[in-house]
């Protein structure tokens, strides 16, 4: 299907519509009504653990039920209502029904002093407390008297849940792109990342494609930490690379962390772009100690090659975790512009590999392919080849340097730096040389290649 910019801007901006409003957390049926939308864009197959189930050193908690939460003031008035919106409640709020005076209430109010406008968001899923979150301008006002705190909560053995979908590739090794689809309300550090997926998803499924794909939404933290309970064997045996997509929103470029190995396909390939400025960002190193669910991927156990990609990074924005984090902040056209720079970073991946010379002895005759001057002569810098390409001899440069250096033992990224340019400015003179049957390849490991050369000398 040919690809339409305009009708992809509206399905993304419906589908923000439609996930925004939902009450999500780690668990429950705001979670799982996420996934059932997302089905619709991505084929997903969705899986549950059971409260109580270990996953390595943590505990599946109980599900959480949240049906209402209403505070009244001293006159009956409505203070904050969850329906309203859904940061008004302490997600994971144990439930109340009590009337106490304002002093007893303060410890379960939650505002932000130097963002008195908005409602801030606030979590306890380990210890049972409850709570509402107001604004700051809002709680200043509040007045002395009795208050009916009530909150229709409960906590049940239900399950955790997850999902994934798979890509298929020509080879096994797979590009992980994941996300989290558990925070209530917020718009680009919650839905940015998840949107940015599915359509990405979507683009790759229209393509052919060398790399298989696995794309997973989870509950962060404890929502990667089951993943890997169940899928870590797998991810170690044929992970190639990775992205924890997160914030990639607002007006600022790219900005990716790296992964704790810190030589990653993705880290390597990223620099790269940005050096030759086919793509515009930031790098941030390698941290567990804020970020997302990289730090669950590259936990030491694990130490997946797999990176982060975010564009307004969270904790850098006034509107991160709480209501200020809007689609007006976020916008959908920034979700879209997050897509497309994605497809560049994975096409470029697509192409690096290694490559085999099928002439390796001499060098090739290249006019016989039409990829050679047809005129040479002194005092001549234009250099003319059948595909009428005049490029002051820069093209023949590239194709002697893939030819030479096409010896599976380097990649084309590899090859690009000794040309000095991006690899983007080879694929094309690779495309060529394979259609014409000159090299082959893109192989995805040095020593798959050993029976290919074998066969060549043969």
């Amino acid at each position: 299907m040919e690809y339409d910019e305009d009708r992809e801007l509206i399905e993304m901006d419906r589908l923000f519509d439609r996930l925004f409003p939902i009450c999500r957390s780690i668990t429950g049926a705001g979670l799982r009504e996420t996934l059932n939308i997302l089905s619709e864009y991505v084929p997903l197959e969705q899986f549950g653990v059971k409260s109580g189930t270990r996953v390595f050193d943590w505990v599946i908690p109980q599900e959480w039920v949240i049906r209402e939460a209403v505070l009244k003031n001293p006159f009956g008035d409505t203070v904050v209502n969850f329906r309203d919106h859904n940061l008004h409640v302490l997600n994971y709020s144990e439930p109340i029904d009590k009337v106490m005076s304002l002093e007893e209430l303060q410890p379960h109010l939650y505002s932000i002093p130097e963002k008195a406008d908005a409602i801030p968001y606030v979590t306890s899923y380990y210890k049972k407390r409850w709570g509402f979150s107001i604004p700051h301008n809002q709680r200043e006002q509040l007045s002395e008297g009795n208050y009916h705190a009530y909150i229709d909560s409960e906590f049940i053995d239900g399950e955790l849940n997850y999902a994934h979908a798979t890509l298929k590739g020509k080879s096994m090794k797979e590009i992980l792109i994941s996300s989290y689809v558990c925070h209530p309300s917020l718009a680009n550090n919650e839905l940015s990342g998840p949107i940015t997926a599915a359509f990405l998803y979507q683009r790759l499924n229209s393509k052919p494609r060398r790399f298989s794909y696995r794309f997973v939404f989870i509950p962060e933290t404890i929502g990667s930490i089951s993943y890997l309970n169940k899928f870590g064997d797998a991810l170690l045996e044929n992970l190639h690379a990775g992205l924890v997509l997160t914030c990639l929103g607002g007006e600022n470029a790219l900005s990716y962390k790296e992964s704790r190995r810190e030589d990653s396909p993705t880290d390597l390939m990223w620099k790269h772009l940005v050096q030759y400025n086919e793509l515009e960002g930031s790098t941030r190193e390698f941290t567990p100690v804020n970020g997302s669910d990289e730090r669950q991927y590259c936990s030491p156990g694990f130490n997946l090659p797999v990176g982060q990609m975010s564009r307004t990074v969270y904790a850098d924005y006034d509107g991160y975790h709480n209501s200020l984090d809007t689609k007006e902040f976020m916008t959908i056209e920034a979700l879209q512009q997050s897509v497309n720079e994605l497809e560049i970073l994975i096409e470029a991946m697509e192409w690096d590999g290694y490559y085999l010379n099928n002439t390796p002895f001499g060098e090739v005759k290249l006019d016989k392919h039409g990829l050679y001057p047809d005129f040479n002569a002194h005092g001549k810098t234009e250099l003319f080849s059948s595909n009428d390409l005049n490029d002051h001899r820069m093209q023949l440069s590239r194709i002697l340097m893939i030819l030479n250096y096409s010896d599976g033992k380097h990649t084309l990224m590899e090859i690009a730096i000794k040309c000095e340019c991006s690899i983007y400015r080879l694929i094309p003179i690779v495309k060529v040389l394979l259609n014409k049957d000159i090299i082959s390849g893109p192989f995805d490991e040095e020593q798959n290649l050993f029976h290919r050369k074998e066969d060549l000398i043969k």
